[in-house]
């Protein structure tokens, strides 16, 4: 087969002519949207961040007339000093958005200083009723709010409607302006389409084409690489089960044999020989373990789960803890071994890297899925530099996509890290 033909030559002629036609209308367009942003900058955005500003001020004054009403109401049974702190909260609220409304250039000196000695003329007088209230003169306060406040507060949320008003005229005025500007920028884009859609067309269509051969070489490659990974771990399954079981059935045996031999009695360093061999026999077992649990194929996943975990927590020092939900169901022997590799590989991920002192895994059996979850306490997938280039990692993505699950690496709302694992009950 006949190498393919570089595109570049192709693509960079279209692209030297693109950019030749956009130098023509640059110079244009550049000069209208240098007016439309002077425009945006000095009117529009300047009446938006004006008028966000007084919407906070209008939504205060609204939550500030509620709490009058509901103060006022018949049959609220508090005083009026209860209703105080909700006040005061309200009063930092109105103070810290007026205080920001005076650094503004939406308005003249005269409309904010009207605005400013509006508020603290209302403050004044909330002030004097509570201190009417605190006082004992609990009637005078009410109306002293029925009378007076009530009346400021209208007066206060009519002001700042007004105000509204005004920078909605002022932002209508300057919508017409950039409209006008977007027309006329409108029709030399138009012209600028029309001139370009040709060669564009033309280009894109080389270029699906092009991707497209390229696109299927690269799965074709993809599916070869998903075949040969399947291939490796099965034969690395095979390959730790059957040491496994020579392991398990063979030397465990014999050396079971020879401890049971050396507790004769008859010499004095029989008994530290039988120390020295037993603790052999453990270590073989747990090599055994390692390389594939019997409890596997024997009681399955969830026992060897169950026997697993002292082991971590004793070798690691790490506080486990297990939950278990959902009824049990059966589960394929090779996804019960993957199920049980993500669990390990996630296990000594944490005790490498999390820091953490504390490790919970949840087994969730839920209708159609198996939920395998580990979550830590500790510093969190984002304190890792390579986070996805980890070869645990890439294992552990490999086992999930064989049994055709879903693998997630999160950060907990802890701070720590959370594999979550999730494979169909079927597999």
């Amino acid at each position: 087969m006949a190498p393919a033909r570089s595109p570049t030559f192709r693509l960079l002629a279209g692209l030297f002519v693109i950019l030749s036609a956009v130098a023509v209308y640059s110079g244009y367009t550049i000069h209208e949207l240098r007016s439309l942003r002077e425009l945006q900058a000095n009117t529009i955005d300047r009446n938006r961040k004006d008028s966000l500003l007084l919407l906070r001020i209008q939504n205060t004054l609204n939550s500030l007339a509620l709490a009058t009403r509901d103060m006022l109401d018949s049959n609220e049974p508090y005083p009026l000093t209860a209703w105080r702190p909700q006040f005061n909260r309200l009063r930092t609220d109105l103070t810290d958005a007026l205080a920001k409304f005076q650094t503004t250039d939406g308005h003249n000196d005269n409309q904010r200083l009207y605005l400013a000695n509006s508020f603290s003329q209302f403050w004044i007088a909330l002030d004097h009723t509570f201190s009417l209230a605190e006082d004992g003169h609990e009637a005078d306060g009410r109306t002293q709010f029925r009378l007076s406040i009530q009346a400021r507060e209208a007066s206060l949320v009519s002001a700042v409607a007004l105000l509204l008003v005004r920078d909605n005229e002022a932002e209508e005025q300057a919508g017409r302006r950039t409209a006008e500007i977007y027309a006329a920028v409108e029709r030399n884009v138009y012209i600028f389409q029309a001139a370009m859609l040709v060669l564009i067309a033309l280009t894109s269509l080389y270029l699906v084409h092009y991707n497209r051969r390229m696109f299927d070489r690269v799965a074709e490659l993809s599916q070869r690489r998903g075949e040969l990974s399947r291939q490796l771990i099965s034969m690395q399954e095979n390959a730790f089960r059957s040491i496994s079981r020579d392991l398990h059935d063979d030397f465990g045996q014999i050396l079971t044999a020879i401890g049971a031999m050396l507790r004769r009695p008859d010499h004095s360093t029989l008994e530290e020989i039988r120390l020295i061999v037993q603790s052999t026999l453990e270590k073989v077992r747990g090599l055994s373990h390692a390389l594939h649990p019997i409890a596997l194929d024997e009681v399955g996943l969830e026992s060897a789960v169950e026997n697993y975990l002292p082991t971590f927590q004793r070798q690691n020092g790490i506080d486990v803890r297990y939950e278990k939900s959902g009824q049990p169901c059966k589960i394929d022997s090779d996804a019960t071994a993957h199920l049980y590799r993500v669990l390990q590989e996630a296990l000594n991920n944490a005790a490498r890297h999390s820091g953490s002192k504390q490790v919970t895994v949840r087994l969730n059996f839920q209708p159609e899925a198996v939920m395998l979850e580990v979550e830590d306490h500790g510093a969190g997938f984002k304190a890792l530099e390579s986070k996805h280039n980890g070869l645990g990692l890439v294992s552990m993505r490999e086992r999930a996509e064989l049994m055709q699950g879903h693998i997630e690496f999160l950060d907990s709302v802890t701070g720590g890290a959370l594999v979550r694992l999730t494979v169909p009950a079927h597999a």
